[in-house]
């Protein structure tokens, strides 16, 4: 049994149109890094980082956050964990294992489209390797 990081709730945030019940699994390209595939599913534990995350989602549908549930251990995100921030002020966990889909969030801070643009300028200059 692994030490509880954090007990939640958890969010993650994508254009995908999914249902309660549906399950968010690794292994598919990186938001941000095309080229990358992703070992690991991302969550927070802030509703409004996973909807800065659903904004920078690829895809055109429209950004939605999803209440999930981890069904398996999980570890602090080392991409913004230690690396970038001290600690896990951003709440942001990593799992090999599924999120199962509990719920969809209808109530998150959006961010504006000039700010949408800056992270996404960031985010394209960033030169930092993704841990996957």
């Amino acid at each position: 049994m692994s030490k509880i990081l954090d007990r939640g709730p958890f969010y993650h945030g994508t254009k995908a149109n999914l249902a309660v019940g549906d399950l968010l699994t690794a292994g598919f390209n990186s938001n941000y890094r095309p080229d990358v595939v992703m070992n690991h599913i991302y969550f927070t534990a802030l509703a409004d980082g996973a909807g800065l995350a659903a904004a920078l989602a690829a895809g055109d549908g429209p950004e939605r956050v999803y209440i999930v549930e981890p069904t398996g251990d999980f570890e602090n995100d080392p991409n913004v964990t230690d690396k970038k921030l001290p600690g896990n002020p951003t709440r942001s966990y990593r799992s090999s294992a599924p999120l199962k889909i509990v719920g969809e969030l209808q109530d998150w801070s959006r961010q504006s489209p000039e700010a949408i643009r800056a992270w996404r300028e960031k985010l394209v200059n960033a030169r930092g390797e993704i841990l996957n």
